[in-house]
């Protein structure tokens, strides 16, 4: 299974931007920073392309802090980019975002050339969040769940500072298997869109593989961590289960139970700070699904040719 949710609030999202993007000077992209890679939304560096770009790294608290470095230094390498860190609850780093929408645009500014900015990312990402932080009081809907902000709003940060905030947006194809399921586990897709057992699974391998000590610590098997490394991920999903005490009649194991308190563990921070993805990581991934689709793109074009043909 491959997750795609691309509802119909976000066709008219991507229509709005498109119009809106005309007249910004300075792109806020708002990605998570447990999964900066998957969380960065290809339409919208397609729609804004050419613009100066914020990268947010949003709920840094919950990350593992050296690859929020790593990732920090790869989106810092890219032109017309810069990128920092925060958790969208803290006041002090997220009025930083002013400023560095000033360095990115220094022509702008003043009643004459006032700051446009447009704010996006993903779902459930925590603009919301970071906008009521901003304005200092309860300017925008926030939620726990995927779609809650679905109209655009323009918020008024200063004088000469406009910003304005859409609704989260993912993209029609998600073509990296792993960001798909990577996306599912952080809650930014509606739950209707995928099996919670499948992605807790596949949630499984990077953690198994990244950070067993903290799986053992919080399930507190007493296993050693090279053991835990080892286990296959159904083994482990059924440990999770058996500790949270996942039974159905007959002491069989309700693994939707279990894949479901692996994943509330994962969003909520309790296993941990965990970052998913690494740079070079989710190259590989990007490179591969874009070979893949190059060549399912060719067998198609091969069968329309062989049809026409025929």
């Amino acid at each position: 299974m491959t997750v795609q949710w691309f509802p119909g609030h976000m066709h008219a999202t991507r229509k709005a931007m498109l119009e809106r993007i005309k007249g910004i000077d300075v792109l806020i992209e708002m990605l998570d920073a447990r999964l900066p890679g998957s969380s960065a939304n290809p339409m919208l560096a397609q729609i804004t392309e050419g613009k100066p770009t914020l990268k947010v790294l949003n709920k840094q608290d919950l990350a593992d802090p050296l690859r929020t470095e790593q990732w920090l230094t790869h989106y810092n390498s890219l032109p017309g980019t810069q990128a920092m860190a925060l958790d969208a609850g803290t006041t002090a780093p997220a009025r930083a975002l002013i400023r560095a929408c000033f360095e990115l645009a220094p022509q702008r500014g003043g009643m004459v050339k006032p700051m446009r900015v447009l704010i996006g990312g993903i779902p459930n990402v925590g603009k919301s969040t970071l906008i009521n932080t901003l304005v200092g009081k309860r300017a925008a809907r926030t939620g726990d769940e995927a779609g809650v902000t679905q109209q655009e709003q323009r918020i008024a940060l200063a004088d000469d500072f406009y910003l304005y905030d859409t609704p989260g947006v993912l993209w029609p194809k998600i073509i990296v298997p792993q960001s798909g399921y990577h996306l599912a586990a952080s809650g930014a897709v509606g739950r209707n869109a995928y099996d919670e057992e499948e992605v807790a699974l596949e949630l499984l391998k990077p953690l198994r593989a990244a950070y067993p000590a903290q799986l053992e610590a919080r399930y507190r098997w007493g296993w050693p961590v090279d053991v835990v490394a080892a286990k296959h991920d159904d083994e482990l999903l059924a440990a999770i289960g058996r500790k949270r005490g996942a039974l159905l009649p007959g002491g069989r194991l309700n693994m939707p139970k279990a894949a479901e308190a692996l994943l509330t563990d994962f969003r909520s921070g309790a296993l941990g700070r965990i970052t998913l993805e690494t740079p070079p990581e989710y190259t590989l991934w990007l490179k591969a699904a874009l070979e893949d689709e190059a060549e399912r793109a060719a067998e198609r074009k091969a069968r329309l040719a062989a049809r026409r043909g025929g």
